[in-house]
């Protein structure tokens, strides 16, 4: 059967799979850049369908011989079509983000999360540095950008108050609409805050961060999708390390006795063990990292 002269791809595609087929061919030829929940066209599409059409998003195989109504190949070409000419990120695009399974809000005001240290936090309540996860009373997100962690925080450490703390106060205004989604408000309080400057007096067993730690190179030659989240939510200077420093100036005065301190920083190992040769750092790994999440003491920073 030939296509009709003038048919569109909402005419000609019907079934969950054509659709699939359709958006992956479409984003190889656009040359989109991944990385922000997905790593690759077909994970990208897979998701960007099953969002679209309101189904799970963990498996596209049980729905790919689906018939779509008119009004839903519509929403999914018009979803497709704004992936590809906007080069936004599909966070973005459908407002959602997602770390081992928890569900966050997220928009252009905030980047998208993708933090190791959320692995972390799920899995094992950092156990390897927090043996007794009842006993966590204070926890500080630096950077606390979407929120996200603060409240993974909060759900792995059940008896702990949470202060989340970020720079912009867009990005608070997401934090504490996901706090709310997860009604959290009694445990968790905003600040806007650079890094330690404008904390109220506290001491904390728990400080985590994933701050921007991007080197300015980097920063330079993101592709469109990276360049659409917001560029204080990245650069972190020369060699990506300016905050990082910043957080273990500042750390010692916040930690309590016991306290520990969990800063993820990308691929800034050999660089940060250059500055700091003096500190003893742990590096936690998670399922899907290496040598990108260190931790340190209270005792090792005095």
């Amino acid at each position: 059967m030939t296509a009709k002269v003038g048919q569109t791809p909402v005419d000609e595609l019907i079934r969950v799979r054509d659709w699939l087929r359709y958006a992956v061919t479409s984003m190889n030829r656009a040359g989109l850049a991944y990385g922000h929940g997905t790593t690759n066209a077909v994970d990208e599409a897979a998701y960007l369908i099953l969002a679209t059409l309101d189904l799970p998003i963990e498996d596209i195989n049980p729905w790919l011989d689906c018939r779509l109504t008119l009004a839903e190949r519509e929403a999914v070409n018009a979803v497709i079509s704004r992936r590809i000419e906007t080069r936004k990120p599909a966070a973005y695009i459908t407002n959602a983000a997602y770390i081992q399974g928890h569900k966050f809000y997220v928009d252009e005001r905030v980047i998208v999360p993708r933090s190791f240290i959320g692995e972390l936090l799920v899995q094992d309540h950092l156990g390897t540095i927090v043996p007794a996860p009842l006993a966590v009373r204070r926890v500080l997100d630096l950077c606390t950008g979407s929120g996200c962690l603060a409240i993974l925080a909060a759900l792995a450490f059940p008896n702990a108050e949470i202060d989340a703390s970020d720079i912009s106060e867009d990005a608070l205004a997401v934090a504490r609409r996901n706090i709310a989604d997860y009604g959290l408000e009694t445990r968790i309080r905003t600040f806007k805050a650079d890094l330690f400057e404008g904390l109220q007096p506290a001491e904390y067993d728990l400080i985590i961060s994933n701050p921007p730690y991007v080197t300015a190179e980097a920063v330079a030659a993101f592709p469109p999708e990276y360049r659409a989240e917001p560029t204080l939510a990245h650069i972190g200077g020369v060699d990506g390390m300016d905050l990082v420093r910043r957080i273990l100036d500042g750390a010692p005065g916040r930690l309590s006795a016991e306290g520990s301190l969990v800063v993820e920083i990308g691929m800034g190992q050999e660089a940060l063990e250059a500055t700091r040769p003096d500190l003893p750092f742990l590096w936690l790994d998670s399922e899907t990292s290496e040598g990108e999440v260190f931790a340190l003491q209270a005792v090792d920073l005095k």
